[in-house]
């Protein structure tokens, strides 16, 4: 009968894997090399210009968004000229550079303010009766060859009333009223806003932000404080950046990367990098989408020291791990398998001879051969006494306690502690750098100038917000209740991030609100406008941004003095909007950036990128000193800090590069003492020196991994069953005649108790026919458990 498994598997296997591992040894870690330039700041550099990009693209999604929105809102009382029109669409204050209304038919000037609009290539008609709601913006060149954007805005002129009078007549428009024979699709006019384009927002020192077009131009630059004159913007790899990033921004958001990094040739002993990211939305929509925008950002580092090759380590480590898998192999081959095998055909041989068959006389008078060690050797010891009482030479005898003594159990576990002999030091000792020397400094400042960007983020959005609702607060000003709420409601509607939107009186009771109901609302109606923090326990944090409603005008006409005697002696105080934590969680988040927190001035959490209980302190004390870095002297914001931290943001993390930046450094979001924080564990970083550490560790534990595995696997199909055939094999040669053996496995452990019942069976029929050495032939007993074996 053949055999199924046993013991040759599992040491083939473990010699296969070991030989495996110490491939992977060899391979993996001799294939880390020091970079002049490490790949994490490479990476360090393509997300800051992300950031940068994102931050052009939303303001530019903003600004396009607002002049929508004011094109949409109704034209104030006495807005009937298109010149008066025009200025109440550019209130004062506008950055836009200049503006214009034109005819839609024409495409003729019917009002300007400002600076001359640049309309070279602009199709008024096709772009009115393309039927499109939103008109994306285009780049163009003002007539001194700068670059400017125009943003568009369909406008409904207001409908025709009674003749002004010309005295009214302003800035010397020629046009007069709009005239009433006009049917709507005529009184639709265009509205365009020519606006310059802002540096895209850069952090760090040294470092360089530049804004190019589709064909490699420099439309704007950015430098940040403290970095020196000498450093090139005309870095030979800032127009191959910017062609690779306008050719896959341009082939679509499915057909190649958006962002990139490249590194520069040497230069006065410094290595430039160079970031760059397409503008240009990454589900390609958006008003940004066919700009063709993109934002490089070049800094020149120190190149990293040349560290010591690692192919001798992985040599010698890969070549100590083959000798020991051979020297374990053959000790498992030599003191298990050969001589289980020959346990086993000894076995077999005597259950043959016990069952008369030709030669058997010959059979049992050849000694079974017996090793001197543990298990193995008890059993040859115990088939040679059941030979001789078949033979008849002697009788049965007593088995004596057998001392603990080391067997198959120990050699198994010999062989494990010479594989965790290698194995160990590889896991928690080799190969291990000092994170503080292990991490470049020029790694800590990228930290710390992402997390800045990450502000400067949460500062813009909670800065718009203050804006737009200090808009709808003006829009309530002498409002009646019914065009106050539709105000409310599309303010509301128009940012998905005010979870709800209401309006207090001057004694802080709410007269008005839409959206969900408040968290916790203000004890008190403040003045003017800003950010509050509400609440400070529960179990969400309740942020508001609220504005002063303007004193109601009064009116001229009787309507008017009702709608003021309604509204404005008894009218609201501040209209508030609830920011939801969850936008804030969103604002936070940033790939690559590991763990961020926005903490108020007690530094407990009020938003992260990470799942967190309201207003709980910061995981480890680590964080804590280094926001407490960032803080300074009474009346100022303080400054941003950046560390090298021996805990994470959770723990088993491990050292973390952290930093700490004030939300914002003026304004009325200064006043709240915010701070985000922000920690990346270091083993995250694709540096040399933790590749090396994480691939040391993983050939280690894999080391240790097939070594548990294969030598368990051999300790349960040989060692455990070994161990209970010797006790039956004992047994069976001391006299026990009554214990019925069953085999279990179709390996050699399973044959020896096979043959053990045949010579058992042999042993009683003899015993029955008064001394008889030889006895009938008895058929082979069934491998089931449960039952006797058939006779």
């Amino acid at each position: 009968m053949p055999l199924l498994g046993g013991v040759r598997p599992p040491i083939a296997a473990l010699l296969c894997a070991l030989l495996a591992v110490a491939a992977f040894t060899a391979l993996g870690l001799g294939t880390v090399h020091e970079q002049d330039v490490p790949q994490a700041l490479r990476d360090a550099e393509r997300r800051i210009a992300e950031d940068a990009a994102d931050s052009v693209g939303t303001a530019i999604d903003t600004r396009a968004a607002a002049v929508r929105h004011a094109a949409a809102s109704d034209a104030p009382a006495g807005s009937r000229t298109p010149a008066a029109l025009l200025r109440s669409l550019l209130p004062t204050g506008h950055p836009a550079g200049g503006g214009v209304l034109l005819d839609p038919h024409t495409g003729r000037p019917l009002a300007t303010s400002g600076e001359t609009v640049p309309l070279t290539g602009v199709d008024v008609p096709a772009l009115m009766r393309s039927g499109s709601a939103k008109i994306a913006p285009r780049l163009v060149l003002s007539s001194r060859g700068e670059p400017r954007l125009l943003l568009f805005a369909r406008v409904a002129a207001p409908a025709p009333g009674a003749k002004q009078d010309e005295n009214n007549d302003q800035t010397g428009d020629q046009t007069g009223d709009l005239r009433a024979d006009r049917n709507d699709e005529e009184n639709e006019l265009l509205l365009v806003v020519s606006e310059k384009l802002a540096a895209p927002a850069v952090y760090g020192v040294g470092r360089t932000g530049q804004l190019v077009d589709r064909d490699g131009k420099v439309l704007a630059t950015a430098v940040t404080p403290g970095t020196a004159p000498a450093i090139r913007t005309d870095h030979r790899a800032l127009p191959a950046a910017a062609t690779n990033a306008a050719t896959a921004a341009n082939a679509g958001p499915h057909t190649g990367d958006v962002s990139g990094s490249v590194v520069g040739d040497g230069h006065d002993g410094l290595r430039g990098v160079t970031g760059w990211a397409s503008v240009a939305a990454a589900d390609g929509k958006g008003d940004t989408s066919g700009l063709g925008l993109t934002v490089l950002t070049l800094r020149e580092v120190p190149p990293a020291k040349e560290g010591a090759d690692h192919t001798w380590f992985a040599l010698v480590a890969a070549g100590g791990l083959v000798l020991i898998a051979v020297l374990v192999t053959l000790v498992l081959w030599g003191g298990m398998q050969r001589a289980l095998l020959r346990l086993h055909l000894s076995a077999a041989r005597l259950a043959r001879a016990a069952g008369h068959i030709p030669m058997a006389g010959e059979e049992l008078a050849r000694p079974v051969p017996v090793v001197a060690f543990g298990e193995l050797g008890r059993v040859g010891r115990a088939l040679e006494s059941i030979r001789r009482q078949l033979l008849g030479e002697t009788g049965p005898k007593p088995v004596r306690p057998v001392r603990h003594r080391p067997g198959v159990r120990a050699l198994v576990l010999v062989c494990a502690l010479v594989i965790a002999a290698w194995g160990m030091p590889l896991l928690f000792l080799l190969n291990r750098v000092p994170v503080a020397e292990a991490v470049p400094q020029a790694t800590v400042a990228d930290q710390q100038a992402r997390t800045e960007a990450a502000a400067d983020r949460v500062r813009r959005s909670l800065g718009r917000s203050c804006t737009d609702l200090a808009a709808a607060a003006s829009a309530l000003s002498g409002a009646p209740r019914e065009r106050a709420t539709e105000v409310l409601r599309r303010a509301h509607a128009d940012h998905p991030t005010f979870r709800s939107l209401y309006v207090v009186d001057r004694t802080g009771a709410i007269v008005l609100r839409v959206g969900k109901q408040p968290l916790r609302t203000l004890d008190h109606a403040p003045s003017g406008e800003g950010i509050a923090q509400v609440n400070t326990s529960g179990p969400i944090p309740a942020i508001a941004a609220y504005a002063q409603v303007p004193a109601a005008r009064k009116a001229k006409d009787a309507q008017g003095a009702r709608d003021t005697k309604d509204t404005g002696d008894a009218a609201p105080a501040v209209v508030v909007a609830e920011i939801g934590v969850n936008a804030l969680n969103s604002l936070v988040a940033r790939d690559g950036l590991g763990s961020v927190w926005l903490t108020d001035e007690r530094h407990r959490v009020l938003a992260a990128s990470v799942g967190f209980q309201a207003f709980q302190a910061l995981p480890h004390r680590g964080l804590t000193r280094l926001v407490a870095r960032t803080e300074a002297a009474p009346g100022s914001t303080g400054t941003p800090a950046a560390a090298v931290l021996r805990a994470g943001a959770a723990p088993g993390d491990g050292p973390s590069v952290a930093a700490a930046a004030p939300l914002a450094q003026k304004g009325p979001i200064a006043g709240l003492g915010w701070r985000v924080v922000s920690a990346e564990p270091a083993a995250a970083l694709k540096l040399a020196a933790f590749q090396l550490q994480a691939r040391t560790m993983l050939a280690g534990l894999l080391a240790l991994s097939v070594g548990i595995a294969c030598l368990g696997w051999l300790h349960i199909v040989v060692v455990r069953p070994l161990r209970a055939v010797t006790r039956c094999a004992e047994q069976l040669a001391g006299g026990d005649r009554r214990t019925v053996l069953y085999p279990v496995h179709h390996d050699e452990c399973g044959s020896v108790t096979r043959s053990l019942e045949l010579l058992r069976q042999a042993l009683v029929d003899r015993d029955r026919g008064g001394g008889s050495a030889y006895v009938a032939t008895v058929p082979a007993p069934s491998f089931q458990r449960g039952g006797p074996p058939q006779q």
